[in-house]
Parts: structure tokens; sequence; C-alpha cells
């Protein structure tokens, strides 16, 4: 039986053509139409905050909706809402989704000029009409965001058509005046309908038009650009450019799956892009999904993507995986690394280890030389932070360890210092504010104490020796929570180690940063030439 989930105009479900009565719960329905465009795990704590944020019991009000939500998609031989204590998933493997279904068919080219007119007069309804939220902000901050994705593939379909073979140069025109009309300052468009008008030989028209459109970028205070390719966004500032747009097509098609440890902790990992395989060890704090469009670190999926298979994961206690977990023990991290790659069946691959993940992959570069090509470090360091220490020192960082209790996911200025001083201390307060949220959504206040004090024992100072794979350490200069010497140390002692010095001055890299660029241009380069 075929479930079709129509997000385009007002929320509606059929079943074989059969419409299905939906609750009239205005987050209920919000709830069903985040999942069906996402399709991917969720945490329960994550939708609560979603959609529940001030409701006195969040928990209860997800169970209800979960509960009617089940009744609609769920059938006997089709099991499609499915869940547990931590998460919960729509399969939409079966599903039809409108949005989905059209842009699948529009990347093919599969589109005949009287479906690209059909779908144009759909596209022309407000995306899930009727379930603006406004006092819930994260979920309408998401759904202005789709709306404006929705207006980007109504000007797809509406190239398309003036694109189309079987088009009349006056359908023409009138499409590029419809967009227009839709976004007057479109550069790409205003050149476009520009030259429609040369082609047709209406020079007065054109040349009439043209100083309209000058006079009006001007009144604007936008710079009239006198030529662009033939392409209508290309150049285009209300546009994302093709990198962007290849970014965002890379986490929807993200493949966010889970495997079992030896101790059958449940392990979320992803695989995105083409390419020789990077397997990227988890470190301090990562979350499958928002990591991809945080302000650290997310050009190093997004671009190594472009050329790469990506593998990510979510160590124990952390994101997507389990939280509730006894082993949060260092060789435990080691255990979710050998996990997800047994699970992802890797003959070899180059492996990147950052920060605490560094050590990881150095053991498990030992352990396993045969599955490793590549050894890629950054931010690395070798002993945790109790080895060798002073009782000073060790009192210092147990009253870090009592403060991230205390002040984990809060605007605690104290706490917000830590990391301003030593993890990024060009962050401002825009990312700062960005980095406490995420702690909150990424893991408890009590595993995020367990992961100081765990990482406080790390010692594989006696396996550098032994590394045989080309390995590459990055570190950045101005570190000051990791020092530089520290990473210089690490690649004097591993045989042949090439080593990199970032300008930067953070131990986690800013997006912004023209560092993190350099980061990923020197892990391609890299192992591109071994």
């Amino acid at each position: 039986m075929t479930l079709e989930i129509n997000l385009l105009g007002e929320l509606s479900l059929t079943l074989d053509g059969k419409a299905l009565s939906l609750v009239k719960s205005k987050r209920t329905r919000a709830l069903l139409s985040y999942m069906a465009m996402t399709s991917r795990p969720q945490r329960r704590e994550s939708l609560c905050d979603f959609l529940w944020d001030e409701h006195n019991d969040p928990k209860g009000a997800l169970r209800w909706s979960l509960s009617k939500i089940r009744r609609l998609v769920n059938e006997r031989n089709a099991q499609r809402l499915i869940s547990d204590r931590e998460r919960v998933m729509l399969l939409t493997n079966d599903i039809v989704i409108d949005v989905h279904h059209l842009k699948n068919r529009l990347d093919a080219d599969l589109l005949t000029i009287e479906e690209l007119k059909q779908h144009l007069n759909k596209l022309e309804e407000p995306f899930l009409a009727g379930i603006d939220i406004p006092d819930q902000h994260s979920f309408q901050r998401w759904l202005t965001a789709e709306r404006l994705e929705i207006d980007r593939l109504y000007l797809q379909v509406l190239e398309k058509l003036w694109e189309h073979p079987h088009t009349s140069p006056d359908d023409k025109l009138k499409y590029m005046k419809i967009g227009l009309a839709k976004e007057p300052y479109n550069m790409g468009l205003c050149h476009g309908l520009i030259r429609q008008l040369d082609t047709m030989g209406f020079i007065a028209d054109k040349q009439k038009t043209e100083k309209l459109f000058k006079q009006r970028f001007q009144d604007a205070g936008i710079k009239w650009q006198d030529s662009l390719p033939n392409s209508i966004f290309t150049s285009d500032p209300q546009h994302p450019s093709k990198e962007e747009e290849k970014s965002r097509d890379l986490l929807n098609r993200q493949q966010v799956r889970f495997c079992k440890t030896k101790d059958n902790t449940r392990i979320a990992y992803a695989s995105v892009g083409e390419g020789y395989p990077i397997v990227k060890a988890a470190n301090w704090l990562t979350h499958l999904e928002y990591d991809w469009n945080a302000p650290i670190w997310s050009p190093l999926f997004r671009q190594l993507a472009q050329d790469h298979r990506v593998i990510r994961y979510d160590e124990r206690g952390n994101g997507l995986s389990d939280w509730q977990v006894k082993d949060l023990s260092f060789n435990a991290f080691v255990d979710d690394l050998e996990a997800v790659v047994q699970q992802t069946n890797l003959e070899k691959f180059a492996l990147l280890g950052i920060s605490q993940g560094a050590s990881v992959s150095i053991d498990y570069a030992i352990k396993h030389p045969d599955k490793v090509s590549h050894l890629i470090l950054f931010g690395a360091y070798a002993s945790g932070w109790r080895i060798n220490a002073t009782p000073d020192e060790i009192k210092r960082r147990e009253a870090v360890i009592t403060l991230t209790e205390s002040g984990w996911g809060q605007d605690n200025p104290a706490y917000r210092q830590i990391f301003s001083s030593t993890f990024m201390p060009s962050a401002n307060k825009e990312e700062l504010d960005w980095f406490n949220e995420f702690q909150r959504q990424t893991t408890s206040p009590e595993n995020a104490a367990r992961y100081l004090s765990t990482f406080g024992d790390i010692d594989v100072r006696d396996k550098l020796a032994h590394i045989k794979v080309p390995t590459l350490v990055i570190h950045s200069l101005g570190d000051q929570r990791i020092p530089l010497e520290i990473g210089q140390d690490i690649a004097a002692q591993i045989p042949n180690a090439e080593f990199v010095g970032l300008e930067s001055d953070g131990h986690l890299l800013l997006g912004r940063e023209v560092a993190s660029d350099v980061f990923v241009n020197t892990v391609k380069d890299f192992i591109a030439r071994n």
C-alpha cells in the first residue's frame, strides 16, 4: 500500500489515494512534517525542546503526539514510526513525500512540460500552510528556512520551464516575469529577461527594461553587474552557491545508521559523499546532524565530502548514540571506532583524529595497521592532564569538572571563560551562545564531567614510535588548550610524520577562519600524495 505525505500547501496524508484524517493538534502535525522532511533519527529530548520547550509536561506531550502519528503511518506489515527510550525516527523508504519526490525528478530531468506546470501551481501554495507556531522559536526558524528552500525550488521549476524546448518565446518571458515578481533583486533573473528580450528582437523593450533594473538596484543600494554567465543563479547573493547547494544535498543524503559495540552500546554513525573513505574518530562533543551547520568544524565535513566518502560517528554518551552507558573509558572509545569500521566493511581508509580523538586514532592504528592508509591528527595530545600533573594542576582540573556539572549549557560567565580562553579564544558572542546550546543538546552534564575525567588518564606515548602508516600532524600555532610543543613532539616521535602549523589560536577551529580552509586543503593534499 502506498502512503503519501504532502507538505506543499496544507499537510495531507493519503493511503492508496484515500485521504487520512489528521489530528487537529498543530504541534503533532508539525512533528510529523519535521520527521518526514528530515528522515533521520531524532532524540526525544531534542524534539521536546523543538516543539514543547515551555510545556509543563513536554515528554508526555511528545508521547501523545507520537501515538497519534503511529496510528496514521504504521500498518500491520509496515512499521514506519520506530522509537525507543532515547530516539524517534520515521522510516520513509516506502513513503512518497511530495517535496523529496519533486526534487529527485527535477534533478534527474524526468518532468514533462505539463508536469512542470502542475508542480509550479503546487509550489505557489505555502509550504505547510497553517502550521506556524510563532512562540516555538526553534521550529519556526526551521520552517522559515524550509520555506526559503521551497522558494528556491519554485525558481528551479521556472527555469526548467523557460529553458524547455517546447516553451514558446512568449511563455519564456511570462515565466521570467513571474520569477522577478517573486524576487525583484535576483541579478541572474534580471539578466535572463534582458537576454530573452534581445533574442526576440524587442530592442526598445530591452533597453527600457535594462534601464529600469539598473535604477531599481541603485535605489536599493545594490551594485549592478553589467554581465553574468547564462545561469540565472550565478553570483546571486540571495541564493546559495553551487557549493552550498551541494553541501545541503550531501546532508539530505547523509545516511544515519546504528551499530552495536562489544558491550552492546548502540553507536550512531553516518556516511556522506563519495570517493576514497575518511573515517573521523569521535572527539569532544559531536552530533551527526548539528555538526553539519556548526560554526565549528562545518567546512571540514562539507568540503571533505565533496571528494571523499566521510564516515563520522557519535561516541557513547554523546549525540545520537546511547547516553546511559556504564563504561565511558578510553578503551571503550576505541571499541566504538572498531564497531563502526567493522559495520561499514571498510578494507582501507584514512583515519582523522581530533583532540582526544587523535589518541583514539593512534591506538586504533597500532591495533589495525592493515586498515589505516593515512593517519591525520589535529590538536593531538598523547597523555592526559593527570599524567605527571602537579597537585595544583589536578585541583584546577577537578574544579573545571565540578563547574562543568553545574554550568553545562548555561549562560555562566565563569564556564564560558573556560572555553573562550582555551578552546576558541577568537569566538564571538554568537558563536559562544551557539556552543552553549550545542552542549546542552549533545550530552548531559554528568557525561560531560565523566568525559573530562576520562581524558585525564589517556596515555599513548609508548605507541607513537610504532606507528607505521603515513602520518600528518596539524596543530594551531596559538593553541591555548594543547600547546604547540605537544603537537610538535608527537610529530617528532612518529616515524616520518609530517607537521603543519595553522595560523590560528583555536583548539577548535571556527569555520570562518582561513585556517579552516587551510586544514581541509592540507588533508586533501596529504591523502592525494600518499
